[in-house]
Parts: structure tokens; sequence; C-alpha cells
């Protein structure tokens, strides 16, 4: 207890000495919004309730694929909608999308139910996925602290970590009082309900410059035609295209590992001696629930302190080329010990993976959002969405026929030898010097 108390004072400390911007009264609300939407309380179960209902790791890969497939047909439109219409109200949109989906989840029992529920859960996606970044890039830009886009987007972020940290512990008591996965779907509703009506007080400046259509067609188009090209402009630099590539392709890593860490997890909590008495569900929720829980205490601290790992390194680039090798790296490692039945210290692995996901995705966004114009910024980070939307398309479908034949380990490690081969086409250059 010692030890705990010491290292989140010491978190603390640092996370005060380092910030420097105003934590006002939108701050706390872009942390409510990050804290609320990470209580996905299906998210550490959704692998194990997919394979009780029968269906095998092809399966699973394919309605990530048709999930990625609707995202990757809107987002740009949705980026564009956005960014003219109003992005507050797309996220609105979206929270819609979302609940309607777990509804959807809730009563499904077969593939084709299942391939329609994840992909209106995609539609929520496409209108989210983005648009909040750029919403936050635009507060900062306002109240004149993009200095520390670094700093602010890392704390904001951990607040969706620890959102994340309290879900897995809800989600595991949910599990053990129903005796199933399904309920956790219908408890989903709640958090994003109240997200909905965080976004929803939002001040309308962060909406951007709108226009509605039936008023104004002539300056619509106009806007329209002002994004797009700007929006083709933008990918002329060829740095700005790897730094987009680099965090879809790992972004799109992390989260189908995050995922398989279910069954990996399950099949540790039925090789351990503890929990005997209960049935095997109950038994693996609380190995599942426990771990997830600790993984995102850890990736929270990790994105807070995004900000204070990148200060050693001169440049932005430099930091997120280290991290895509060592992220790879570790999977690779964790895949093939998961093969060996080396099942904790894969375990120990696949952590690493996670958490340096939330030490490069705020460095990563920050050096998109500085080489591209604010005004198309919405746009940019929904092309990185949908770039990621392109890698979890080939690599969810391939991983799911690897583990089939293979066996999941294999297939993992397979998977990362895959994009380590690509690394060069993700390397960035040190152009760009770091502003936080």
């Amino acid at each position: 207890m010692l030890i705990f108390k010491s290292t989140v004072n010491l978190e603390l400390f640092f996370t005060k000495f380092y910030m420097n911007f105003k934590k006002d009264q939108q701050f706390y609300k872009f942390c409510a919004y990050g804290f609320l939407k990470n209580l996905r309380f299906f998210e550490p179960f959704l692998i194990l309730f997919l394979l009780d209902e029968g269906l095998s790791f092809l399966e699973i890969g394919l309605l990530y694929s048709f999930r990625e497939i609707v995202k990757n047909i809107f987002e740009i439109p949705a980026g564009i909608i956005a960014d003219i219409t109003g992005r507050k109200n797309c996220m609105l949109l979206s929270f819609s999308f979302y609940m309607l989906s777990f509804v959807g989840y809730y009563f499904s029992n077969s593939f084709g139910w299942f391939s329609v529920s994840i992909m209106i859960f995609g539609l929520g996606d496409t209108f989210r996925t983005g648009t909040h970044k750029a919403m936050i890039y635009d507060y900062l830009s306002f109240r004149g602290w993009t200095d520390y886009k670094v700093q602010y987007y890392g704390y904001t972020r951990s607040w969706s970590q620890l959102g994340s940290a309290l879900s897995a512990l809800i989600a595991t008591a949910i599990v053990i009082f129903t005796k199933n996965y399904r309920a956790i779907f219908i408890f989903s509703i709640i958090p994003y309900l109240l997200d909905f009506i965080n976004l929803a007080s939002y001040p309308r400046f962060l909406n951007g410059e709108q226009m509605l259509f039936k008023n104004n067609y002539l300056m619509f188009k106009f806007k329209s035609k002002s994004i797009i090209k700007e929006f083709i402009q933008s990918f002329k630099n060829k740095n700005n295209l790897k730094a987009i590539l680099s965090s879809s392709s790992y972004g799109a890593y992390y989260g189908i590992l995050k995922d398989l860490l279910q069954p990996v997890l399950k099949t540790l909590a039925l090789a351990i001696p503890v929990f005997i008495s209960l049935k095997p569900e109950q038994r693996s929720a609380i190995v599942i629930g426990a771990t997830y829980f600790i993984i995102y205490i850890l990736t929270s601290i990790a994105s807070r302190n995004s900000s204070r790992i990148s200060s050693r390194f001169k440049t932005m680039a430099k930091p997120v080329n280290i991290s895509l090798l060592l992220g790879l790296g570790f999977g690779l490692i964790a895949g093939l010990l998961y093969n060996q039945k080396l099942l904790l210290i894969s375990v120990i692995c696949y952590l690493i993976v996670l958490i340096i996901e939330n030490i490069r995705k705020p460095v990563n966004m920050a050096y998109i959002a500085t080489v591209n114009k604010k005004e198309v910024l919405t746009s940019v980070l929904s092309v990185e969405s949908q770039f990621k939307a392109i890698f979890i398309m080939v690599l969810g479908p391939a991983l799911g026929i690897l583990a089939d034949k293979y066996g999941l380990g294999i297939g993992i490690a397979l998977i990362s030898i895959f994009l380590l081969i690509l690394f060069p086409l993700f390397k960035l250059k040190s152009l760009i010097k770091k502003t936080a």
C-alpha cells in the first residue's frame, strides 16, 4: 500500500510540474467525455462472447472487417460534414448509433445479426473518430495553448484509460452476478447516455464554422471545395502521410491485440488454481477484469506522461519511430511465448504493447496537428482513422485465418513480422521539431 501511495504521489507531482494549462470547466468536460466513452463494459469480454456464440476466429475477423468497411466508406465524408455542418452535432449522432448498436448486440444470436450490430457501431465510430480531437485542438488554439497539445491530449486521454480501468471492474461484476456476457451491452447504454448529455453541453464555438445547407447552398459548396483542396494539398507532404500511416498501422495492431488478449487471459485463468469453486466463466471473468483494470491504470499513467517521455528527444519523429518498433517487437515475442504455453510472460509482453500505444499516440497526434492547417484537421484525422480501418480490414481476417489454422500465438507473431517488414513505409524523418 505504501509503495502504491508513493507511486501515485510521484505521478501527481510530475503531472503538476509539467502542466502549463488551466484546468477550466471545458477541460473537465473533455476528460469526462473520454472517461464515459471508455465505460464500454462489453469490451473486455467481446471476443469471448462471440466465441461462446459459436463464431470462429475467421468470422470474428470478418465482423471487424465489416465494421471497418463501413468506416472506410463514410469516414472522409463524415469528416468533411463535421467541418461544415458542426462537429458537436456529428458527435451526438455518433453516440446515438453507439447506443443503437448495444441494443442490437443484446438481441443478436447469429453471424448475420452480429454483422448488422457491428456495422451500426462502425457508423458511430465514423462520426466520432477524429472529430473530438479536432475540437480539442481548436479549443487549445482558442485559448493560446497550442504549444501544450501533447500534454493536454495526453492528460485527457489518461482519463479515457481510467474509464477503461473502471469499466473492466464493473464488467466483471456484471458477468459474475448475471452469469453471462450478454447483459453487459444493455448496461453500456447508461454511460453513453450520460456522455451524450455531456457533449450537448459543449460551447457552441466548438461546432466549428458551420453553415446550413438549406440557407446557403453556394457557401456550402464553396466551403466544401475549399476544404477538399486544402485536404489534398496536405498530402503532398510525404512525411505527413507517413505520420498518418504510422499512427493508423499501430492503432489497428493495438486494437486487434487488445481484444485478442481475452482468450489468452481465459486460458491463463483456467490454468492457475484460483477460485476453483466458481464456474469457468466466472473464474475467467475475475482474472480478465483484474488484468484489464491493471492494464488501463498503467496505460492511463503512460498517456498522461507521454509529453515527459517525448521531451527526452529532440524531435517528435524519433519517439514515434522507436515506439513503433518496440511495440511490434513485443507483440512478436508475446505471440511466440503464447505458442510455447508461457502464458504469464506472454501477458506481460501484451501489456507492454498496450502501454506503448498510449505513450506514442498523443505524440503522433500532435505531430499530425502540427503539419496540418486547423481548418482541415478533422478531415485529416478522419483519413488517419480510415487508414486504420484499412489495416484492420486486412489484418483482422488474415489473423483469423492464421489463428484457426496455426493457433493464435503463431498468427499474432506472423502479423507482427508483416508490419515490421513494412516499417520503412512508416518511418518518419526528423523534420518537425516538437513544440511541447
